[in-house]
């Protein structure tokens, strides 16, 4: 179904040839308490990118960078604008306001554009999808790459995992007082009773099925060995600690983040049935209002209705933001009677972020064309009942651990 969108004409349009020509624009500066940086070509088509980037550790203030496709935005006549954002860390509800806060700032200085995309990687897809279910209007399009496109499902998902390695280890470590206290469990208990990727003990081969389902990645071309690539990265990272008395949890997305719902999965013949496990593991709860659409709006569950275009990209084996998140996601979509604006793409591969330019900028231009033109991209079904060769359209080169890899 495809999408046509009336751009209204702008002062840098054919019909204001007396202006006199503009000049390339390249800017930084603080605003807000942010860094910001904006770009915008000479030949400024009109179009503007907003760029959300990834999670940032530590106190202060973030770093502002540009977007990884910035000198291909600009090489299409579009301007982009970044910023480093007020604070770092997981805090999506203050970077979707610091956003809006930059674009104003280039509407002041540089002037109306026809459209606006925003951008976003890791937790700035969070920022993407949350900013074009609240802010309907305000974006007329969105890019979103290996990220948490399902919203609070990150967390969801990294409660789960934890849950489950405590289980299965046998050892309590959503009772850990302290971060402190949680690593030290991780490494001298949890590690020694699963083992890690590629040499997981008989425990820990119960651990890799679940974490295959949880991460939707089965059927996906993730057998084992793809699977241990994605997981050596991330295997201890993806363990989460909250608080145990989770009001008292300082940080937001871990407050909202909730197992009630996880229905978890394991294959047979592993000595843990999955009822068992279900009716076994710890269930965790969100704080208070903590994901109530009211009073924590960016921390509530993605309703799914999406009044712009959103192309994702997204790595089959990427254990740290899984592609499950892009299978719910894709239900609510359905659900909210909106799935006609979400165009989803897969690449076979064990990574997070690892997209190779070509593959963003195709992306980028793709998704111009659907704002501009009406012309809807092709993508693929993620929740289609055989994954087995999904993403080999968009997949440049398999790695030698997939199973496809071995019949080319």
């Amino acid at each position: 179904m495809g999408l046509a969108l009336l751009v209204p004409p702008a002062p840098w349009s054919a019909a204001s040839r007396a202006e006199p020509p503009r000049a390339a624009i390249s800017r930084s500066g603080l605003h807000g308490g942010a860094d910001y940086l904006i770009e915008a070509p000479a030949n400024w088509r009109g179009g503007l990118v907003v760029f959300a980037h990834g999670v940032q550790r530590g106190p202060g203030a973030g770093t502002v960078g540009a977007p990884p496709i910035g000198s291909h935005i600009a090489a299409q006549g579009h301007a982009w604008i970044a910023s480093g954002f007020r604070a770092r860390e997981y805090q999506p509800h203050l970077f979707i306001e610091d956003l809006v806060a930059l674009r104003e700032l280039f509407l002041k200085e540089i002037g109306q554009p026809r459209w606006t995309i925003i951008y976003g990687q890791a937790l700035g897809e969070h920022v993407v999808v949350a900013s074009l279910e609240l802010r309907p209007g305000l974006y007329q399009g969105g890019l979103a790459e290996c990220g948490a496109v399902d919203g609070i499902g990150i967390a969801d998902y990294l409660l789960a995992y934890t849950a489950a390695a405590e289980l299965i280890a046998g050892v309590a470590l959503l009772d850990a007082r302290d971060r402190q206290t949680f690593a030290r469990l991780l490494n001298e208990r949890v590690v020694p009773a699963l083992g890690t990727p590629g040499s997981y003990t008989a425990r820990g081969r119960q651990f890799d099925s679940v974490v295959k389902y949880l991460m939707g990645a089965d059927g996906a071309g993730n057998d084992l060995p793809l699977r241990v690539r994605g997981l050596e990265r991330d295997y201890l990272m993806s363990m989460t600690h909250r608080d145990p008395d989770v009001e008292k949890e300082p940080t937001p997305v871990r407050r909202a983040g909730s197992t009630l719902h996880i229905r978890y999965r394991i294959d047979p013949g592993l000595g843990l049935g999955e009822n068992e496990l279900n009716a076994r593991v710890r269930r965790l709860r969100p704080a208070k209002d903590a994901r109530s659409p009211s009073a924590n709006p960016v921390y509530a569950e993605r309703t799914g209705r999406l009044t712009a275009p959103l192309l994702t990209l997204h790595e089959t084996g990427d254990a740290r933001v899984p592609l499950s998140l892009e299978q719910s996601y894709r239900r609510r979509a359905v659900a909210a009677g909106t799935d006609h604006l979400l165009v989803q793409r897969v690449i076979r591969a064990p990574s997070h972020c690892g997209f190779d330019g070509e593959t963003r900028e195709r992306a980028f231009d793709d998704l111009v064309a659907w704002i501009e033109r009406g012309v809807r991209p092709e993508g693929e079904d993620v929740l289609a009942r055989d994954l087995s060769r999904i993403g080999l359209k968009w997949t440049r080169t398999l790695y030698p651990e997939d199973p496809l890899f071995r019949r080319q």
